[in-house]
């Protein structure tokens, strides 16, 4: 690898700097400021670097990834990267690669494979991220932040626990096991998700030291891997206040297990999928997930300010008024939980003719 040498002489009278960068026998000449001219003129000779290929760039990519990302991130990164892009650019030189050739990536799994909008959201992410990985790798200045996702990529619909199935969730704590009636372990963690809108994660990373009085004080998640995380975003670090109900499903799995580390001693994130289907299949209900759990909660307290809601379920705000301007007011988690309590106390009186 040859070695860079720039060459710089100012001129005074016109207050610029001519910079000449000279490497593996290219040679190039700047006239703007010094400061512009140097970032130009190295991106434009920076090695033999903008001569990868793609495949060799990604893999370095990807162990940046490794370094700094949890299993459940950069696995998924690997996997689209082997499905949705490596066919198409993996052979490719980075100086070759222009914004349309990322367009078509995401357009070609999209028509090929009719993939959801949130798959092809992730593709997206991946690209602008790798592009910015390259620029600072300095082997390429493109800047694709202005790839699209097509409009009529399908969005799955939601599900949400219905009334009729949340007071059988909240009256019936066995599920059959072999045939017979047997006690759902988690039974208390399906009613605290639901209560509490927590991500399945939150509450298999959930510990008792985590619970202060009739808060809950979330500092980690824990993902299919085991792994102990800070949860999905920098929102998900927060408090939430437990109403009546809530306290109760505590109280009863205290009451279960005491007082370990774990608060519901979930095995893995897959185990707890599997017990929720069985639960519901059990019980005469409609198939949801999990996570479903938690869009329930979101759908039951959307007549709450939207504020309050994304402070609970740990949202981001495009404008992040209320977090760089709002202060708690005092009695406003009890009030809070007191609402919540109310709305689910309402639909749980819920009774069928």
């Amino acid at each position: 690898m040859g070695k860079r040498i720039n060459t710089v002489r100012c001129d005074k009278e016109n207050r610029r700097c001519r910079i000449h960068v000279h490497k593996n026998q290219i040679h190039r000449n700047s006239k703007h400021k010094s400061k512009k001219a140097n970032v130009k003129a190295i991106c434009q000779v920076s090695d033999t670097g903008n001569r990868k290929k793609i495949s060799v760039l990604y893999a370095q990519f990807i162990e940046t990834k490794k370094d700094s990302t949890s299993q459940s991130h950069w696995k998924g990164v690997v996997s689209r990267w082997r499905n949705y892009i490596e066919p198409y650019i993996a052979e490719m030189e980075i100086r070759k690669v222009n914004e349309n050739d990322l367009q078509n990536i995401i357009n070609k799994a999209y028509s090929n494979r009719n993939l959801a909008a949130k798959t092809l959201k992730n593709i997206r992410a991946d690209l602008i991220a790798f592009i910015k990985f390259c620029r600072k790798e300095r082997v390429t200045t493109l800047m694709p932040e202005s790839l699209t996702i097509p409009a009529s990529a399908k969005r799955p619909k939601k599900c949400i626990v219905q009334p009729q199935d949340l007071v059988k969730l909240f009256s019936i704590d066995t599920t059959l096991y072999r045939g017979k009636r047997t006690q759902e372990p988690y039974i208390h963690a399906f009613r605290l998700e639901v209560l509490t809108g927590l991500r399945p994660g939150e509450i298999n990373g959930l510990e008792w030291i985590d619970i202060v009085g009739h808060d809950i004080r979330l500092k980690q998640a824990k993902n299919v891997f085991g792994e102990i995380t800070q949860g999905k975003n920098e929102n998900a670090v927060r408090r939430v206040p437990l109403s009546e109900l809530a306290c109760m499903e505590i109280e009863a799995q205290r009451n279960l297990t005491g007082d370990q580390v774990s608060v519901f001693n979930i095995s893995c994130l897959q185990t707890y999928y599997k017990h929720w289907l069985r639960y519901l299949e059990s019980n005469g209900m409609e198939k949801t997930t999990p996570y479903e759990l938690r869009h329930t909660f979101v759908s039951i307290v959307k007549k709450l300010p939207e504020g309050l809601v994304k402070s609970l379920v740990g949202h981001s705000r495009s404008m992040d008024t209320y977090g760089i301007y709002g202060h708690e007011i005092e009695g406003e988690a009890e009030e809070i939980a007191q609402r919540v309590n109310c709305l689910f106390t309402t639909i749980l009186s819920y009774q069928t003719k």
